[in-house]
């Protein structure tokens, strides 16, 4: 999707960070740029060894962003490394990371190109038992990641503000962080500001039973999902990773219903404060999918009006629930 974020290279720029990473012996051949993502700039290149490359690109540090969204580029790096050394999850390998901003205006990294297409493309062509088989997949592929447990609450690389207090305060703080953006921004809200927070604090004392630190990709929608031949072959985007609870993931959000998913990750969630808690993120994400399309200022006003229906949705509901 056409965002406000996303960076545009030329031939020239593309051939310097090719020859910065790989050599200056190496030339692009051929480039491409991924449509697929909403944030980052993805570019496949082709390199005139033979080898395939994904370029991905941050917006400068001068771009509009939520305020969650700052230096994320740098996390992904990091959540990359950490899985792929642990591993048990496939990832891609990073070849080289720059945010020192001398070649570009804005942090950049070069990764392995990942063979196979993002479940969500695919998926409508699959048989039900292919389907069935890739979701119970990334359900155990999700319990390994959420299995790693952290230092601290926050996002990842400790750029957090909540980071050494509690679950509770620290996505207290985030919350309030999309709250302020969505000020800034001039977002239209189903509710006001106040009116949003007085709600909430009904629903904070659930998130005290989350004590430990557990690693969340937050992002693992179908499109971060590759597969190919029936099976999941990389699990990519990990810029938005943190420190937090499990059921945050994506998996568990009110667009998802897979049994598949809850049997390979082996644990349902349904006690009374898991609930509230699913019912919490849901609204968390619902919220940024709705000031993000200010920030991104995107042009597809069928997004954004299913945006603003879906968040009017959730508040529905979220307010609807009786605690």
């Amino acid at each position: 999707m056409e965002s406000f974020t996303k960076v545009k290279l030329n031939d020239r720029q593309l051939s310097l960070l090719a020859a910065a990473a790989f050599g200056e012996h190496l030339e692009v051949t051929g480039s491409r740029e991924l449509t697929g993502g909403f944030f980052n700039t993805g570019y496949d290149l082709e390199l005139s060894d033979g080898r395939s490359v994904i370029l991905k690109v941050a917006p400068g540090p001068e771009t509009e962003t939520l305020s969650y969204e700052k230096d994320i580029m740098r996390a992904e790096v990091a959540a990359l490394r950490l899985v792929r050394a642990a591993g048990g999850v496939p990832v891609p390998e990073v070849y080289s990371y720059d945010d020192s901003l001398q070649l570009i205006p804005c942090p950049y990294f070069f990764m392995e190109k990942i063979e196979g297409q993002p479940y969500n493309e695919v998926k409508e062509s699959l048989s039900e038992e292919q389907r069935y088989s890739i979701e119970y997949e990334l359900g155990q592929y999700q319990r390994i990641i959420n299995e790693i447990q952290g230092p601290a609450f926050g996002l990842f690389g400790g750029q957090a503000d909540g980071s050494g207090r509690s679950w509770r305060d620290t996505f207290r703080s985030m919350l309030l962080n999309v709250l302020q953006d969505a000020v800034r921004l001039g977002a239209r809200l189903p509710a006001s500001q106040t009116e949003i927070e007085q709600v909430l604090e009904r629903y904070l004392p659930a998130l005290d039973e989350v004590t430990q630190p557990r690693l969340v990709h937050w992002d693992l929608w179908n499109g971060n999902v590759f597969v190919q031949d029936g099976v999941i072959v990389s699990i990519i985007d990990w810029e938005r990773a943190m420190w937090g609870d499990v059921l945050l993931e994506y998996y568990f959000r009110h667009f998802e219903n897979s049994a598949a998913f809850y049997e390979g990750y082996g644990k349902v969630f349904n006690s009374r404060n898991e609930v509230l808690r699913k019912q919490l993120y849901d609204l968390y994400l619902d919220l940024i999918m709705l000031i993000e399309c200010y920030s991104r200022q995107y042009k597809d006003e069928n997004h954004v009006n299913w945006a603003h229906d879906n968040l009017a949705e959730s508040w529905k509901q979220f307010t609807a629930l009786v605690l």
